[in-house]
């Protein structure tokens, strides 16, 4: 999407022919609209407010459940200034308003889909992705941010609104871009306490209630939505020994999804509860393979490599696949499906962990249906990020921290006597810490090069959480200069007033947003074609909802199961397998470092001439003795080498790249870093 202010005051040369690849028109000049890529055509919805007024129009983009007169009036509303009803429909969508020459285009509030600008033409470019305004505009890396990236993931502090592209912006979740006359303004529409006072604790059970419902009227959203059956040449023959649901697809010589909708089905309590609520819902799912029945198809992961330790979950999963309104097809892979295998794959908008396991979700997915619904973001916005005990010691609720420091004692082997008063500490620590101290500590630590210590631990997880910021798992193998760089960054952003001056929930809304973006990479990595995947946990009324809960509820042990148990029981499902809503096992750790040996000479060569090392970010040889070592089995930071080895990936995707998103008669190929990696820039003596 794009948009110029004055095309009036543009020059002749300014090349007003240029247009997006593949796109289609939704509303022309003088601030033209387009939609890019395979939209469906229930996916674009534009309405305007009068046949005699054009320029009084409203675009909403994606899964929307706002009726047509809903839209209408929101669009009525909007003319005049209120901008957050336009968030407060049930699904994910990309809102734009256009009312004269004013031009408004709204985030989410997670960050899922966010929105992207940078000043062009006399005016500001606008899109749902960063890829296509660098190509605009040929910006270069912005190496600052790709080090902030790996050196401080979780503080949106460090990274700011910038982007891996120099002069390309990211507008904050919750926020709106208005272009006015060849002015720009950045304007949250949600209200956020920005004190620290303790406001009156919602009732739980309400609470709880209002999730429920939240919940339903996402999944609904999606379930009454038109139906996409990709063309299926034959019917699945069946069970075939040796091959996979997705392996038979191919054999038909059919790729697509099947026809319907689908759900995983882990075992967890996430994806459980979209599967359950989605079968249990009035309406039918989908045919499946035009067998008998309308019904949902759960999609479960079987990882025969490494089957130790999720037996329970497979067990939870074939019990939950009993309802007769699922269709169970269990996915198995062996070495094929490991992490780093098949690194092969589409350059992604950003840079994102998710890129080194693209492979082994892609073949998952791939059995699943056209619409696919997945229960990533759960933890990011149900559970309670440690920090939050801060915040209960900020409004003197001492007593709601007993159990979970319990429940922290209880997991820790050995002796764990002094566990209470270590965890207390940290959160008085930290309760009684200004932000400033906290972001100029946390630049001290990374200009000192303190970044190292592996996280064994819940109680190591908890402690190291318990602070303002802290350096993530990549960063012990960022050269100094990297991590000097970052320092600034942080210490500049002390002196900016934060938007909570609350540590556990300015912690929690930087880790749920971290999660978004890691997300919408996730998407991209693992595309199929024909096929959505739907996360209604990141929907802006499920985070509304759940940001409602009260922090004394969600500190407990067990807080999420206990609260999407009470979704479904208040949903009418209340026959759930024992065990269900254990805690997930991290990512399979046996598997990762099978993966890394099974790939040990593809990533070696990876790092032989890596492009992180030219731009001054890394030293090679410390990167592949790390691989070594996690080859070998020695404690490394598992998820940082990961964060390393998808940045590598992604940039030589990026340089390898030849095409342009930007076509016209008598535009100039228009394509972004087109010089390449900037070198390392000698340090100042």
């Amino acid at each position: 999407m794009a948009d110029a202010d004055h095309p009036d005051d543009l020059s002749p040369d300014a090349e007003r022919t240029v247009h997006p690849v593949g796109a289609q028109l939704l509303w022309g000049d003088p601030d033209p609209l387009w939609a890019v890529g395979d939209w469906r055509p229930d996916e674009i919805r534009t309405v305007t407010a009068d046949p005699a007024d054009p320029f009084t129009r409203l675009a909403v983009l994606g899964c929307c459940g706002a009726t047509d007169a809903q839209l209408r009036r929101a669009l009525y509303a909007a003319r005049g200034g209120a901008l957050r009803h336009l968030t407060e429909w049930s699904g994910s969508y990309t809102a734009v308003v256009q009312a004269g020459r004013r031009i408004t285009v709204l985030g989410d509030l997670a960050g899922a889909r966010p929105v992207f600008y940078t000043p062009w033409a006399g005016g500001t470019a606008y899109a749902t992705a960063a890829l296509p305004l660098a190509d605009l505009i040929e910006a270069q890396l912005d190496i600052g941010h790709l080090a902030a990236l790996l050196a401080c993931p979780d503080s949106p502090e460090a990274l700011g609104d910038g982007t891996p592209y120099v002069g390309v912006r990211r507008i904050p979740p919750g926020h709106t871009l208005i272009l006015r006359e060849g002015s720009r303004e950045i304007t949250g529409y949600e209200p956020v306490a920005s004190l620290a006072v303790a406001a009156p604790e919602a009732d739980a059970e309400r609470a709880v209630e209002g999730v429920r419902e939240a919940l339903v009227d996402a999944v609904r959203a999606r379930l009454t939505a038109p139906r996409h059956a990709p063309d299926m040449l034959v019917p699945d023959p069946g069970p075939v020994p040796g091959m996979g649901p997705a392996d038979r697809r191919a054999a038909r010589g059919a790729p697509a999804p099947a026809p319907g909708v689908g759900a995983d089905l882990s075992g967890g309590s996430a994806s459980a509860t979209l599967a359950l609520l989605a079968a249990g819902l009035p309406g039918a799912p989908g045919t499946v393979l035009k067998q008998s029945g309308e019904r949902l198809l759960a999609v479960t992961f079987n990882d025969l490599a490494t089957p130790q330790g999720r037996e329970g979950e497979l067990e939870r999963a074939h019990a939950i696949a009993s309802n007769p309104r699922l269709h169970h097809v269990v996915v198995a892979a062996a070495e094929e499906a490991l992490p780093y295998a098949e690194l092969d794959g589409p350059l992604t908008d950003e840079p994102g962990p998710s890129l080194v396991f693209a492979a082994r979700e892609r073949r998952r997915l791939a059995a699943g249906s056209a619409d696919h619904f997945v229960g990533h973001g759960a933890r990011q916005v149900l559970d309670a990020h440690p920090a939050r005990m801060a915040d209960l010691l900020m409004d003197r609720r001492r007593r709601h921290l007993l159990r979970p420091v319990a429940a922290l004692a209880r997991a820790t082997p050995g002796d764990s006597l002094l566990v209470p008063f270590s965890v207390y500490s940290a959160a008085r620590r930290l309760a009684r810490t200004p932000y400033r101290a906290g972001m100029e500590a946390a630049a001290a630590r990374l200009r000192e090069g303190a970044v190292a210590g592996d996280v064994c631990t819940p109680v190591d997880a908890s402690l190291a959480a318990l602070t303002w910021s802290r350096p993530g798992p990549a960063a012990g193998w960022l050269t100094g200069e990297a991590l000097a760089e970052v320092s600034i960054r942080l210490s500049a952003a002390a002196g900016r007033p934060p938007l909570s001056l609350r540590p556990g929930e300015a912690r929690a809304r930087a880790v749920l947003t971290r999660h978004a973006a890691d997300h919408r990479v996730f998407e991209q990595a693992v595309e199929v074609r024909s096929q959505r995947l739907h996360a209604p946990f990141l929907d802006n009324q499920v985070l509304r909802a759940a940001r409602a809960l009260p922090e004394s509820l969600r500190v407990q042990p067990g807080a999420r199961a206990a609260i999407l148990r009470g979704v479904l029981s208040s949903a009418g499902v209340r026959d759930l397998p024992p065990g269900w809503g254990a805690s997930a096992h991290a990512p399979n750790e046996t598997a990762t470092r099978l993966g890394l040996r099974t790939a040990l000479e593809g990533l070696l060569a990876l790092f032989a001439a890596p492009l992180l090392a030219d731009a001054g970010l890394i030293e090679a040889r410390v990167v592949r003795q790390a691989l070594l070592d996690a080859a070998d089995g020695r404690p490394v930071p598992l998820d940082g080498l990961a964060e390393l080895v998808s940045m590598e990936l992604w940039l030589q995707r990026l340089l390898a790249r030849r095409g342009t998103c930007w076509t016209g008669t008598s535009a100039p190929r228009r394509r972004a870093v087109p010089t390449g990696i900037p070198h390392r820039r000698p340090a100042l003596s």
